[in-house]
């Protein structure tokens, strides 16, 4: 099999993990090829306004292991390859002359054994960086099971690695994945988040050394597979940040790739899951929420109508109107249509001023959903009902009606549609899903279809 084919079956094989983030940290170029930035991988744009991508491949897809959900399972039927450490340092390399890529994503199947696999991969990025010179951003998988001595090696290469839990309860893992118990899985988390610390107290005091993973690591959990509801798979999420200072969970709405007694009969991805799953983690780690408060034994899933706020909004209309001139900054945060940067903005505009209607939409406060839950000095919004089912009717449509927007003739620029003055909320909105459940509107910031386009990942404005 040449280099060609190779890349056919590993690149294909590699598109069902997601948690493939363009956020790096910065690697300083020392006399070599490339170099990363905090902001993102790709410091460098196409002419025609396109994100240089990342070389997204799997080192083997010939595995040890049986896991039901996995395409790569090995009591699977498909074509096998594997690269040899030379291919793939030969393809980064010539990748990046062209400029075709930025940086590296590399995970595997298990080839061997986890301690085989994790050596492949440990050759693979200190060469590139000690023989090739390359110094652009490498995301790698650390594989559960490996001597610990290794992944530790491998970190002090890399700017970021991942432990893929994939299934969120042990019921799960038990069911498809018998080979990977969760404590397996979450020993190298563990390690990984020690070695961080330890690393970034080291260069505090001595003020020398190299970073150990300085992007820090992430995983993916599959969304469907299995009949864990939302409130435990977010519940899990809550728990991977706060014990391993994950700095993303991605999610990704399984594919019935493979047909198995065992697997749900699903016709199509659960998208919209997916997508929910993406709202309330970002409710987690910006707007102060808790999965406790989105979610309950009651009420394990999301509304399907609604995003997770709007819906916790809804369920709790006891605590509205709040006073924008006097609410505290972590409510402002709570009510539908304001997002991290209008609610610093309203912070900071008070100080000088009471704040009226007209303020807020110069602000970029979304009044067809805030209004509900605010008053402006206190007056009421014109639109203001106090009646669950007439605010449930006005926040649904106020999300589908499309925004009116004057054309005003010049050039075409790749984020021509965004309005300057969106909330961190709205955009966070409009970017999550790129999928024929959505019309294909939105670019996507964390998952690749399954036709196998690329996206840019991780947009943050």
């Amino acid at each position: 099999m040449n280099l060609h084919e190779k890349l056919g079956i590993l690149a294909d094989a590699a598109k069902y993990d997601v948690s493939c983030s363009s956020s790096g940290g910065t690697r300083k170029n020392k006399n070599g090829v490339g170099d990363s930035h905090a902001c993102g991988i790709c410091h460098t744009w196409a002419d025609d306004g396109r994100c240089v991508s990342l070389l997204k491949i799997l080192l083997s897809n010939e595995c040890i292991y049986d896991c039901v959900y996995c395409i790569n399972r090995s009591s699977n039927d498909v074509p096998r390859a594997s690269f040899t450490a030379e291919e793939v340092i030969e393809l980064t390399m010539n990748f990046y002359r062209r400029n075709y890529i930025e940086g590296l994503f590399l995970s595997s199947a298990v080839l061997k054994n986890p301690s085989h696999t994790m050596e492949l991969m440990l050759e693979i990025v200190k060469k590139l960086r000690t023989e090739h010179g390359f110094f652009g951003y490498i995301h790698i998988k650390a594989i559960p099971g490996a001597d610990e001595r290794l992944i530790n090696e491998a970190g002090m290469y890399v700017d970021r690695m991942s432990v893929n839990i994939e299934l969120p309860s042990d019921k799960g893992l038990e069911v498809l994945a018998p080979q990977k118990p969760k404590r397996a899985l979450l020993k190298p988390m563990h390690q990984i988040n020690s070695k961080i610390i330890e690393n970034k107290e080291n260069r505090r005091l001595f003020k020398k050394g190299d970073s150990f993973v300085p992007a820090g690591q992430s995983t993916q959990l599959i969304v469907g597979a299995t009949p864990d509801k939302d409130l435990s798979i977010l519940k899990l999420s809550e728990a991977l940040y706060d014990n391993f200072n994950l700095k993303r969970v991605y999610y990704s709405a399984f594919i019935p790739t493979v047909t198995d007694p065992r697997l749900p009969a699903l016709i199509k991805p659960p998208l919209l899951r997916e997508h929910r799953l993406y709202q309330a983690d970002w409710l987690l780690r910006f707007y102060g929420f808790d999965a406790d408060e989105l979610l309950s034994k009651a009420n394990p899933s999301f509304n399907p109508e609604l995003d997770p706020k709007a819906d916790w909004a809804l369920r709790n209309l006891h605590l509205f109107p709040v006073e924008v001139n006097t609410a505290e900054y972590e409510m402002l945060l709570r009510v539908p249509g304001i997002g991290v940067k209008s609610a610093q903005r309203i912070i900071t505009a008070r100080r000088v001023g009471r704040l009226n209607f007209d303020n807020l939409k110069k602000i970029g406060v979304i009044l067809k959903r805030a209004g509900h839950f605010l008053t402006c000095v206190g007056k009421t919004y014109d639109s203001y009902s106090s009646n669950e089912a007439i605010v449930k009717e006005s926040l649904i449509s106020a999300k589908l009606q499309p925004k009116s927007k004057k054309s005003v003739p010049g050039q075409l620029s790749l984020f021509s549609f965004v309005n300057e003055t969106e909330t961190h909320e709205n955009l966070s909105e409009l970017f999550l899903i790129d999928s024929p459940s959505n019309n294909g509107q939105w670019l996507s910031y964390y998952n690749q279809p399954q036709d196998g386009r690329l996206l840019l990942s991780d947009i943050h404005l």
